[in-house]
């Protein structure tokens, strides 16, 4: 299938690898190895296999393939290799290309668990990282340097939201030699010009906006062809972080109403933090649609919508955001996002928790912050939701 066709239409069919019945729907094909001819067709397949020739599921699997082609596809590079989450192709895709005495930049306004293998793994095994202010080109500038071989970032920071200027971060990066890799789940596929500003590997939880119901864990690690099947698949075939091909079904399942939910969902948001951003009981409400956020601008012209991604702060401090999340009937209390279903947690006793407090409140995470995943319910009934729920403060 061509790549001049739209989005929307490679997020339907690109990659399907029909049987000899001719199915419409994706086959799941559930198997550990695969059966050669003869011993001289096993030898020449291990010897080198070519893009439907499979050796073991930890390797490859016709199912996972097509989930992998078609995201790559989507995303605008040349391969892709899935994993069996979002934590595993972070982790897979940093420790795939580093090793001790390596340089790494980080923006420091991260994931928990980004947090912890660029604080707690790479640098236990030899591997410097320099923290900055992801908003702040001057602290890029200043802190790559010739061994630095990665710069990563949230293209949009989680829980805060900051949105981060790539294309000037690729281009610091760049001059130095080190390659750009972003975690791009806030961005979406759907408004990802990652590949166009700049980024070489582009990482997304397929658990989120890609499978979008809640049903399974994912992964998946975007690149040129040689970071990937050079770089990324010899360390992840050997440490065994592969995705299930059942799962792998649901990603390319989910993949088809990906474009339409996640601009529904964004709709959503956009409305929701336009009828809270004056509610005097929130001190901030932090959604990059919204005019006065920081990154506003940057936002609009580097992904062109604003994602399904908010944070309410509430003024009152950690008790009142518990009476606001315990008071809510539509939105549910859990720690994932990019669901159909609008979902809340209180970072600083959940995602981010493991932090001392003067790290959190550098991040910009209060005891009041609840960060909001807007799922696909009427928007009147979130807003009535939201409005309701304040009023237990």
């Amino acid at each position: 299938m061509t790549q001049d066709l739209g989005k929307r239409t490679r997020m339907v069919h690109h990659g399907a690898r029909r049987s000899q019945y001719g199915e419409v729907a994706e086959a799941i094909y559930l198997t550990q190895g695969f059966v050669y001819p003869s011993a001289e067709a096993a030898e020449a397949r291990f010897l080198k296999t070519g893009p439907d020739e499979f050796i073991y599921a930890r390797y490859g699997n016709p199912t996972v393939a097509a989930f992998e082609d078609r995201i790559a596809a989507l995303e605008g590079t040349e391969d892709a290799f899935a994993t069996a989450s979002g934590m595993a192709a972070v982790s897979g895709a940093l420790t795939a290309m580093l090793r001790a005495g390596d340089h790494v930049v980080s923006s420091r306004a991260l994931f928990g668990s980004c947090l912890y293998v660029l604080e707690e793994i790479l640098t236990r095994y030899g591997v410097e990282v320099t923290f900055v202010d992801g908003t702040d080109l001057a602290q890029w500038a200043a802190a790559v340097r010739p061994e630095t071989r990665a710069v990563f970032l949230e293209t949009v920071s989680n829980p805060t939201l900051e949105v981060i200027d790539l294309k000037a971060v690729a281009d610091i990066a760049h001059a130095v030699g080190a390659l750009v890799v972003v975690d791009n789940v806030f961005a979406t596929p759907v408004f990802s010009r990652a590949v166009e500003l700049g980024a070489d590997v582009i990482i997304y939880s397929a658990t989120k906006h890609i499978d979008g119901q809640g049903r399974a864990l994912g992964g998946v690690i975007c690149g040129t062809q040689d970071f990937i099947r050079k770089t990324v698949e010899p360390y992840l075939k050997h440490t065994g972080g592969a995705l299930s091909p059942f799962n792998a079904w649901i990603m390319l399942n989910g993949l088809t109403t990906m474009d339409l939910r996640v601009r529904a969902q964004a709709a959503s948001a956009q409305a929701l933090a336009e009828a809270l951003k004056d509610d005097p009981r929130l001190a901030r409400v932090i959604y990059p649609g919204l005019p006065d956020h920081p990154q506003h601008a940057i936002a609009k012209a580097q992904m062109g919508g604003f994602g399904t991604v908010m944070a309410l702060d509430v003024a009152a401090g950690k008790e009142a955001a518990f009476r606001v999340l315990n008071a809510l009937q539509v939105a549910v209390i859990s720690n994932n996002l990019g669901d159909a279903r609008s979902i809340v947690t209180h970072p600083a006793t959940t995602t981010h928790q493991r932090l001392p407090d003067d790290q959190k409140a550098a991040l910009g995470i209060t005891p009041g912050l609840i960060r909001l995943s807007v799922g696909l319910e009427d928007v009147a009934d979130l807003i009535d939701d939201f409005r309701i729920a304040l009023d237990m403060i």
